[in-house]
């Protein structure tokens, strides 16, 4: 491979991370916490429904986790593409 086809290859990797952890944000954020708050409204978490749990404070947390898994990922694919620092 040269380098171009091995820019071309950490490019795809890297944009296909960043859009599977959007996706994974969406989800929780716009998902459970807008659209399938009434399905969720049944169970509670901490004194409150899941779907206001989730509006509320679990697509912080998921957030959260997902920058913390982002910055795992892409130091993996440095690697994996000899881009290490």
């Amino acid at each position: 491979m040269d380098d171009k086809e091995k820019g071309a290859a950490y490019w795809s990797a890297n944009l296909r991370l960043i859009f599977c952890s959007l996706i994974v944000w969406a989800l929780v954020s716009f998902g459970f916490g807008i659209i399938l708050r009434p399905m969720l409204s049944g169970i509670s978490v901490g004194g409150a429904d899941l779907g206001f749990w989730f509006a509320q404070q679990g697509s912080i947390l998921v957030f959260v986790v997902l920058i913390f898994f982002y910055a795992w990922r892409m130091n993996r694919l440095d690697k994996e593409h000899g881009l290490e620092e």
